[in-house]
Order: structure tokens, then C-alpha cells, then sequence
């Protein structure tokens, strides 16, 4: 398998993890679109939502719910967004499932744009 994420969460390839756990663990991203923009990636690799096992679920709701109890560290006291991408359509581009965590700022909602 050639994930960049498994990669990180492997140590072959170094980045600063700013949070870890036995599910997940969130790394700043390196495209920030917002003025904090973090990933949270569960340990274990699943491209989609639809290919989570209960047990996967259960691990990815334990991350997401640690979210609120690190919002000032992570300098998102005045809230922040979650965004999950899922497949090429909706710009999904590293196929390891990964939640963006987007803050800092005010955010605007973006324009879709049909193709």
C-alpha cells in the first residue's frame, strides 16, 4: 500500500502530530485552506465512510468527540468547521478517510460550482 497517511502514522515519513490517541491523530496540513487547518486520521486505513466497519465507526466518533476538549490548543476557541471529503467528485484526493478540522478564522461557506 502506498498511503501517505499510513506512512505518517508509521514514522517513515515525518510530520508534527499535534494529537494522537489509539484511533487517530490529527497532523497540521500542509495546504492550509484556513488560517488553522488540521487532518484527523483514523489509524486504521478505509478510503470511504461506506467501508467502515462498526468498530471503525465507533474508533473515528471517539476522535471526533476529543475535537471540542482540544479546540484551544489547537487555537479554534472560536469554532471551527469539519469537512469530510468523499470520493473524486467532492475532491477527495488522498484516499486514506481523514476529517479536516478548519478554524481561526471566519469562514465564509464556499460557492459550489457545477461542472
Amino acid at each position: 500500500m502506498n498511503c501517505i497517511f499510513c506512512k505518517i502514522r508509521d514514522g517513515e515519513i515525518p510530520s508534527e502530530k499535534v494529537y494522537e490517541d489509539d484511533d487517530v491523530f490529527i497532523i497540521k496540513d500542509i495546504d492550509p485552506k484556513a488560517e488553522k487547518h488540521y487532518l484527523m486520521i483514523p489509524k486504521r486505513h478505509y478510503k470511504l465512510i461506506g467501508d467502515m466497519t462498526d468498530g471503525d465507526a465507533a474508533a473515528l466518533m471517539r476522535g471526533i468527540r476529543k475535537i471540542p476538549s482540544l479546540a484551544e490548543s489547537l487555537g479554534l476557541t472560536g469554532g471551527y468547521r469539519i469537512i469530510v471529503n468523499q470520493g473524486d467528485d467532492a475532491g477527495q484526493t488522498v484516499f486514506h478517510l481523514h476529517i479536516h478540522i478548519i478554524g481561526g478564522q471566519i469562514l465564509d461557506f464556499p460557492d459550489l460550482k457545477k461542472r
